[in-house]
């Protein structure tokens, strides 16, 4: 039997600046969020679902990720994107890959089309052209960096989504243009399934934030494993992860969506922009920033 709950959570990605305005992503946000309600209203997978809003996310331009993303050091765009179906735990990734629109289109191409859940640099670029997924043909021309290298360490963007469907099915989707200035061929937390991107049977999750600190936290792995052994609300789990994240360190946040419907989409950096279709149809949308 269908069930008629379905919720779901985006981000665009933690840390802001006081000084800025962050009207046109929260709109662009509240848009995707209303999409993904008929969507997943209509029946729609969750899986489809996450993939769709991420890729919007992605050629926005807005975020950190896809169009919006930043050149490393050596004037190339390297990208990353994961994707991971709850149900069955399959889960595809691409990291430092160059030369295509979608970064989360090709994570999808690597989950169902070989067997193995990440490919990186030439390898990930190799399977995205025969894929026949879009190029980029002109970096420099295409490329509209939504945010420019500051004085922080770890300037960070990411964007993702975690969806619960009508059939309470749970995906999770995760793609980034990576820290600002970064090195040549460094990979974040993001492609890394339980460190960046997750979903099972009780729980979808998607981080954003100094990814060198969530992956050694294993912090959407962690947050599921509380979920699962400890039956802590996704709230907790997600809290408790975060708490190591900055016991390392580093800060950022989290979203995520159970099995039960019930969201979270904590942070501990200076804020996070998000939008939430919670389980009784409403959305909020905003920039979460820290008193």
């Amino acid at each position: 039997m269908t069930s008629q709950r379905f919720a779901l959570v985006l981000h665009g990605g933690a840390g802001v600046l006081a000084e800025r305005s962050y009207q046109k992503e929260v709109d662009h946000m509240r848009a995707l969020a209303e999409r993904s309600r008929d969507m997943l209203g209509d029946g729609m997978a969750a899986l489809d679902v996450v993939e769709a809003i991420v890729y919007e996310l992605e050629i926005s331009g807005l975020y950190v990720a896809g169009k919006g993303s930043s050149p490393n050091t050596d004037n190339r765009y390297e990208l990353d994107a994961a994707i991971m179906d709850g149900e069955t735990r399959n889960a595809g990734a691409v990291a430092a890959m160059e030369g295509f629109v979608s970064p989360i289109h090709a994570a999808r191409k690597v989950m169902e089309t070989t067997p193995h859940v990440m490919l990186a640099g030439w390898g990930a670029n190799k399977l995205a052209e025969k894929a026949g997924l879009e190029r980029v043909e002109d970096p420099d021309s295409y490329y509209t960096p939504a945010a420019v290298p500051d004085n922080r360490p770890y300037a960070t963007g990411t964007v993702g989504c975690v969806a619960l469907d009508r059939d309470g099915r749970l995906a999770a989707a995760t793609s980034t243009g990576g820290t600002l200035k970064k090195t040549p061929g460094r990979v974040g937390d993001c492609p890394l399934i339980g460190a960046g991107t997750w979903a099972d049977q009780e729980v979808a999750l998607s981080c954003t934030g100094q990814g060198e600190f969530f992956i050694r936290s294993l912090a959407a792995g962690t947050a599921a494993a509380r979920v699962r052994y400890l039956h802590e609300s996704p709230e907790e789990a997600c809290r408790w992860a975060l708490k190591d994240v900055k016991r390392l360190g580093g800060d950022g946040g989290i979203i995520a969506v159970g099995r039960d419907g019930r969201v979270a989409f904590p942070y501990n950096s200076q804020g996070m922009k998000c939008a939430v279709l919670h389980a009784d149809g409403r959305i909020t949308s905003g920039v979460q920033e820290q008193s």
